[in-house]
């Protein structure tokens, strides 16, 4: 509660309110009315649509709404299924997850809380398809996921973790009986012993189970000290079951060269099917059994590589990939009922694209509106599924609401629910639209500015640079609370995606392999630049934050300008030696971001760390991380927030308790404190704003 409080307590200064943006910002006191403008108490009123799976027959949809909840600050999740030719929804469980439909129709599996666990339930639908009876499945110590239906729908494969025993040195003395001794010594000795949102990691691995869809004992598959991992997907003849693993010889010592393997479902023999050099993944059968699709690369060491879509025979033998020339990601894949084609997902341009991939390779585009995944930032993502009859419903959106169910069928999209139609039409949202940048060297980078509600064109406004996290991810023009609650703090908002990201290309993306930070930097002032010639932004009122990736780049621009009045650098890497040596995967920076070993070129590390360009930092920068954080480790904000203080440079140490790297906006009052500290910060350093003429 005490840490809590002293990040609310950063919020205590009262934002800055200018005539351009009284009209949408809200009193620090309670209002006498209702409030256009978006607030952090508009967080707890948002709805998500997530994992839309659709009937084989094309009829209905389950999907997962994931919305706020005020009372125990956290989004939870519930189940609700979706008449397709209606558009009517209905409740479907309280509580759930996963929803799998059996291959009949008649039933869908999902995972849902029972207790302090997760287990796998099973409802049997009615005739009308809106209500049956519901039987818990599985009685597991781990949660399931990864559900898959066998072809005849009589059992259920999913993964899930096995306990083990915990590694001990020595012995401690006896000790007698009703003593009240320290608790014994954790002895770790894995190589990733930590995960970023989990934590510390538990003896035990993840494994394959199977079990009767009417409930009985679970069985499990697969041994060994290694994890198994889904999506998993059965051969038609029911047999056996394809899944994604690191396995054999030095498993623990490998970063991404994982491989499919088949295990033979009666017998629980292991097969080995790929073993390149690189990760395969998402494995799925043909219908017909007659071929395997997944998706990989051959591992370069390069920072970034796409991942391609492969088919091959039966058990992958004689793969060619279906996208080498089509120089994107593909994110999902699954076949189509004709086992002729597969719908693939990828993003291109800041925009997640939906097409179907012949096997010939050739693109058939569908809709390029998918959306979906976080709030708080505007990252591309979306899911979908597909029925038998080529029906595909898909999470999508826009910039002024959170992604909701659409489905296309015919060469049309039909938008099937609204979940945040309410709160859409009270309140005042910010408009966003294309910037065109040009960077030094003449590359075209997309990038998108928000404007406060209201905001007359020729008014210049203070701007703040958001930058993304990765580097290797994109932003597109989604909705994003931060930027909502930013724009309707009185800031022009600006995003962008520089070289480095994805969506553009492998070569785009590898233009900072080992070089990062390097010309990314050169593109994000070309984007304020161009906000400033737009006249828009006010240059006497430039501030930056960014998180991750993009809260290095943040302390890695201070110490490179000072045109900024303040910045946030939010769960940053400012030192790259520590950073890989801390980091929950400790085996990836030295062998992806970097030629060598810390040990090898410590300088080579030092000159792309932000705290090496310490001294030239003149900015008011506060610093934020959450106090869970294993991916950027609290020990990185905290020697940052060290060396300003020791330099003399204004800032101020923000943690938000509990929060892991990829959750740090995952509550949604600390989602609204943290921009709110931030735009606290901000407005202590803001002045008047200048009025231009266009």
């Amino acid at each position: 509660m005490r840490a809590t409080l002293a990040l609310i307590a950063l919020l205590a200064a009262a934002p800055a309110v200018t005539p351009a943006t009284a009209q949408v910002q809200a009193s620090a006191s309670a209002p006498d009315g209702p409030v256009r403008g978006f607030t952090g108490a508009d967080l707890f009123g948002l709805a998500i649509a997530a994992d839309p799976q659709i009937s084989p027959d094309g009829r209905h949809i389950v999907y997962v709404r994931r919305s706020g909840d005020v009372m125990s600050d956290r989004m939870v999740s519930s189940l609700w299924l979706i008449d397709v030719a209606s558009g009517r929804q209905v409740p479907f469980a309280s509580d759930g997850s996963s929803p799998r439909w059996s291959p009949d129709g008649t039933r869908v599996a999902y995972v849902a809380r029972d207790g302090d666990r997760s287990q796998l339930f099973v409802r049997w639908l009615g005739p009308d398809a809106a209500g049956g009876a519901v039987s818990r499945v599985t009685t597991l110590p781990g949660d399931p996921n990864a559900l898959e239906w066998s072809p005849d729908g009589t059992r259920i494969a999913f993964v899930a973790n096995v306990a083990g025993e915990a590694t001990t040195l020595g012995k401690a003395p006896a000790r007698p009986e009703g003593a009240n001794w320290a608790p014994p010594l954790e002895v770790i000795d894995r190589v990733t012993y930590r995960n970023d949102g989990p934590g510390y990691r538990k003896p035990g691995y993840d494994h394959l189970f199977v079990v009767a869809a009417d409930g009985g004992a679970a069985r499990q598959l697969t041994f060994g000290r290694y994890d198994d991992g889904g999506p998993l997907s059965w051969s038609a003849d029911g047999r056996r079951l394809v899944f994604s693993a690191i396995r054999g010889k030095d498993a623990e010592r490998q970063v991404m060269n994982s491989d499919l393997y088949a295990v033979d479902v009666a017998s629980a023999q292991l097969t080995q099917l790929t073993t390149r050099d690189g990760p395969d993944g998402q494995p799925a059968w043909s219908p017909d059994g007659q071929r395997l699709a997944w998706t990989g690369f051959d591992d370069t060491r390069r920072a970034y590589e796409n991942q391609q879509l492969y088919v091959g025979g039966r058990d992958g033998e004689a793969p060619r990939s279906l996208t080498a020339s089509l120089d994107r990601s593909i994110e999902e894949a699954r076949w189509a009922a004709d086992g002729r084609s597969l719908y693939a997902s990828y993003d291109d341009r800041g925009h997640r694209k939906l097409a179907r991939i012949g096997l010939d390779g050739r693109v058939s585009a569908i809709t390029d509106a998918l959306a979906g995944g976080g709030l708080d930032r505007p990252y591309t993502g979306g899911e979908f599924s597909v029925a038998r009859n080529g029906t595909v419903a898909f999470t999508g959106g826009d910039a002024t609401v959170p992604a909701d169910v659409w489905v296309w069928f015919g060469g049309k999209a039909r938008r099937l629910t609204q979940l945040n139609a309410v709160m859409a039409a009270s309140k005042a949202m910010a408009p966003i639209r294309k910037l065109a940048v040009t960077a030094p060297d003449g590359r075209a980078i997309d990038a998108w500015l928000a404007v406060p509600p209201g905001h007359q064109p020729g008014q210049r406004l203070p701007l703040i640079l958001e930058i993304h996290g990765g580097p290797h991810s994109a932003y597109g023009p989604s909705f994003a609370t931060d930027m909502q609650l930013y724009a309707a703090g009185g800031y022009a908002v600006l995003w962008t995606n520089p070289r480095g990201s994805t969506s553009y290309g492998a070569e785009f993306a590898n233009l900072i392999n080992k070089t990062y930070p390097a010309q990314d930097y050169d593109d994000l002032m070309a984007a304020v630049d161009a906000a400033i010639a737009d006249g828009t932004a006010d240059p006497n009122n430039l501030f930056v934050t960014g998180g991750s990736g993009g809260g290095l780049l943040t302390a890695w621009i201070v110490g490179k300008t000072d045109r900024f009045k303040a910045a946030a650098t939010q769960k940053p890497v400012v030192n790259w030696i520590s950073e890989a040596l801390t980091m929950d995967n400790t085996l990836f920076t030295s062998q992806y971001w970097f030629s060598k070993k810390p040990w090898e070129d410590p300088m080579g590390y030092w000159n792309r760390s932000p705290i090496s360009l310490i001294g030239n930092v003149k900015t008011p920068t506060l610093v934020v991380v959450g106090s869970e954080d294993y991916r950027t480790p609290v020990s990185e904000a905290e020697q940052y927030y060290a060396a300003l203080q020791i330099q003399g440079v204004p800032t101020a140490l923000v943690k938000v308790p509990g929060a892991s790297h990829g959750g740090i906006a995952s509550r949604p009052s600390q989602a609204a404190a943290k921009a709110s500290a931030i735009l606290s910060w901000f407005d202590r350093y803001r002045t008047g704003a200048a009025v231009g003429v266009r």
